[in-house]
């Protein structure tokens, strides 16, 4: 039984990701051009990932947590902490790895554009600082839009 309380603006995130996915039906070139941009060295962990198979695996992945964070939060947080895990034994620091969801906002919030309201920025910021709890690091800093 889950007892965390709900994630008061599930319907914002679930709204931002659904019209995200309905206007940029590939979206792995433009989250990751923005995590290799604000993290040259990442790049390279992706070196045999010459199809993209693993990062739209890991996309794919990324866009379940959120999903499941902001619903009935079953799995969420053991899977963001078996990841972490996971990415540092990639010398993956902490701090990088969430920044991803960084990334992924930015990049929906880019590709929505106007649609992109205070509610929806207020609840990717609520949802930012849960992920950055979960692993003991301060959420990602916004982009400038």
């Amino acid at each position: 039984m889950n007892t965390r309380r709900p994630f008061a603006r599930a319907r914002a995130i679930e709204a931002a990701l659904a019209s995200f996915a309905a206007l940029c039906p590939d979206p792995a070139p433009i989250v990751y051009a923005r995590v290799f941009a604000l993290h040259p060295g990442v790049e390279d962990h992706f070196r045999r990932d010459t199809r993209g198979f693993i990062r739209g695996e890991m996309l794919s992945r990324a866009f379940e947590v959120i999903l499941d964070y902001v619903d009935d939060r079953l799995y969420a947080d053991a899977m963001v902490g078996a990841e972490l895990v996971t990415h540092e034994g990639y010398d993956v620091p902490r701090d990088v790895f969430v920044s991803f969801f960084g990334c992924i906002r930015d990049a929906v919030r880019e590709t929505l554009g106007a649609a992109w309201t205070a509610d929806v920025d207020d609840a990717w910021e609520a949802l930012l600082v849960g992920f950055g709890a979960l692993v003991g690091v301060a959420p990602p800093d916004s982009a400038a839009a």
